[in-house]
Formats: structure tokens, C-alpha cells, sequence
């Protein structure tokens, strides 16, 4: 059933990043399509191995970027950068590095709280940050940093497969269980936006 549900999520995200590349050919000024396809990018992250997950959220922030250089207040957008900090941050062993990511997601949530001020999962969101580096050092102590380097120093693509045991499966429940307060929120705005964008309206009762 979960693995149904994995497969399915990552047809969705990966038809949504996809579109996304289409609509940005045509208009690449359009901030709500940047904004989808940094969501879709994020969302697609979580099923890849550390270090790909990284390369892939930097491709999100890039994006997410863009779109705030087009509209600098547009606070989906900021949330979603927001989201897009924490999840680089918590893949980034070293303490002061991730640090930096934890401190720039907590500017761009409050951004977006004061663009969007009763929007009750923009104030979740910056709440959360403030016990991010917490989970962060929790999490590293749970070996994912391990997992991220490889078994040798080299790392690889395939990293997170070579790492096996009871002690890589926690790890990754952790990451798992951390990074769903980010990327479920993110899933049901790129859910909701690339859903706005392409389905017809329903029918009047």
C-alpha cells in the first residue's frame, strides 16, 4: 500500500516538474509555475539518495529563486524556499553549514508570514525552525552523516543502498520523519497548484 502510494506520488510530482518544464519554455516569467516546479523538484528529492536529494533541492532553490526575482513578496514562493533551506540543511552534516540554511529558512518563512500574516501553516512552519537545529544534531547522531559520506570517502550515487542494517533503516525513518512537516506542506501546494493549473473546473451541483 505505502509503496503504491510512493510510486504514485512520484508519478504526479515527476508529470508536474515536467509540465512545469513545457510552461517555462513558453512563459519563463510565470512565478506560480517556477514556484510548482521548485515544489515538484522537492517533493521528488525525498525518494533519492542523499546525495542526489541535495543536487536535486539545489535545482529547487534555483528555481524558487528565479520566481522571487520576478516577485520578491510572493509568499508561497518564500514558504516554499523556506522548506527548500531546511530540507538542504538537515542533509548537511557539518553543525555551522547547516546552520546557515536553518538561519536563511527562518528569513524567508518570517517573510512569508508578514506577506501572509493569518496563514496558520506559514507561522507552523517558522515555529519549527526554531527547533530545526535541534532534530538536525539528533538526526546526524542517527548516522545519516554516515550514509551521506558512503562507506568510503568517495560517496556515489548509490550511497544510501551500501549502507545497510537496522542502524540505515532508522537513519532513514528519522530523515523520513523529519522532513514530512516540510514536505507534506509542500506536496498539498504543488498538489493544489499544479491541480488549479490543469484540471477543468467541477461541474455545478
Amino acid at each position: 500500500m505505502d509503496m503504491q502510494s510512493d510510486f504514485d506520488r512520484i508519478l504526479f510530482f515527476e508529470h508536474a516538474r515536467r509540465s512545469a518544464e513545457v510552461t517555462y519554455a513558453k512563459n519563463p516569467l510565470d512565478t506560480e509555475n517556477l514556484t510548482r516546479w521548485g515544489g515538484a523538484l522537492l517533493e521528488l528529492s525525498t525518494f533519492q539518495s542523499v546525495q542526489e536529494s541535495k543536487t536535486m533541492i539545489k535545482d529547487a532553490i534555483s528555481k524558487l529563486d528565479e520566481a522571487l526575482s520576478i516577485d520578491p513578496k510572493r509568499h508561497d514562493t518564500l514558504w516554499c524556499m523556506g522548506n527548500a533551506q531546511t530540507s538542504y540543511a538537515f542533509l548537511t552534516p557539518d553543525k555551522g553549514e547547516a546552520k546557515g540554511y536553518f538561519d536563511s529558512a527562518y528569513t524567508y518563512f518570517q517573510q512569508a508570514v508578514d506577506e501572509d500574516p493569518g496563514n496558520e501553516l506559514y507561522r507552523k512552519s517558522l515555529e519549527v525552525t526554531i527547533k530545526a537545529p535541534e532534530l538536525h544534531s539528533e538526526l546526524h547522531k542517527q548516522g545519516l552523516s554516515q550514509q551521506a559520506m558512503g562507506p568510503g570517502s568517495g560517496g556515489g550515487p548509490s550511497t544510501s543502498s551500501s549502507v545497510r542494517g537496522p542502524k540505515a533503516q532508522k537513519s532513514s525513518d528519522l530523515k523520513y520523519d523529519i522532513f514530512g512537516w516540510v514536505i507534506l506542506a509542500v506536496s498539498i501546494v504543488a498538489w493544489v497548484g499544479f491541480a488549479k493549473a490543469n484540471v477543468p473546473s467541477p461541474p455545478p451541483r
